[in-house]
């Protein structure tokens, strides 16, 4: 098990970025990545995913079934058919790390990394209608999805983040939740 790591004068923080599908997080976590570029403090987390590239969808690295078991991994899982992990050196990438993660990994994460959490919501309909527009699953899969729900852990601080209307207001959001826990990782 990985030990927390820590940066002389500051507490690292990860923070997982969870929400459903259609609730705009890459979104959300592209818009801040180039907002933040120039900050030496934040370190925004390219996934390993067993998907081929997708020009409209996240930036990931893509790797073959057999790379990904090949590698270790800061934290790891499986959704949706697919193995998504977050590199090993990532968690020391910067004082405060953003990574998207499944709810799934929020206790292992926490059981050894500072963490906070922050939730990206909108209503039913806004994700129905976001999955639909994406048009990469069939009714069933986008009902199934739509379906799933899952707690946060107790003890695990969470900034919940609305992302029912436009894009820049949903992004004036998120990065004041992302300010909060930078705010937060630094200290008094």
């Amino acid at each position: 098990m990985l030990a927390a790591p820590k940066a002389e004068g500051t507490t690292r923080m990860l923070v997982l970025v969870v929400g459903p599908s259609g609730a705009g997080k890459d979104s959300l976590l592209n818009a801040a990545r180039d907002g933040f570029r120039d900050d030496p403090r934040i370190h925004f987390v390219r996934r390993v995913i067993t998907r081929p590239p997708d020009p409209h969808g996240e930036n990931h690295e893509p790797v073959t079934a057999a790379a990904f078991a090949s590698r270790e991994f800061a934290l790891s899982w499986s959704a949706h058919g697919l193995r998504y992990g977050i590199p090993m050196d990532a968690p020391r990438a910067a004082p405060v790390v953003v990574a998207n993660v499944s709810r799934g990994v929020i206790a292992d994460a926490a059981r050894r990394f500072p963490t906070r959490v922050i939730e990206v919501t909108a209503p039913a309909e806004v994700l129905a209608a976001r999955l639909a527009a994406r048009g990469r699953e069939t009714a069933a899969e986008m009902a199934n999805r739509l379906a799933r729900t899952a707690a946060i852990l107790d003890g695990v601080p969470v900034e919940i983040v609305c992302n029912d209307g436009t894009l820049e207001a949903g992004v004036e959001r998120f990065v004041a939740a992302l300010r909060r826990v930078m705010r937060e990782a630094s200290g008094p």
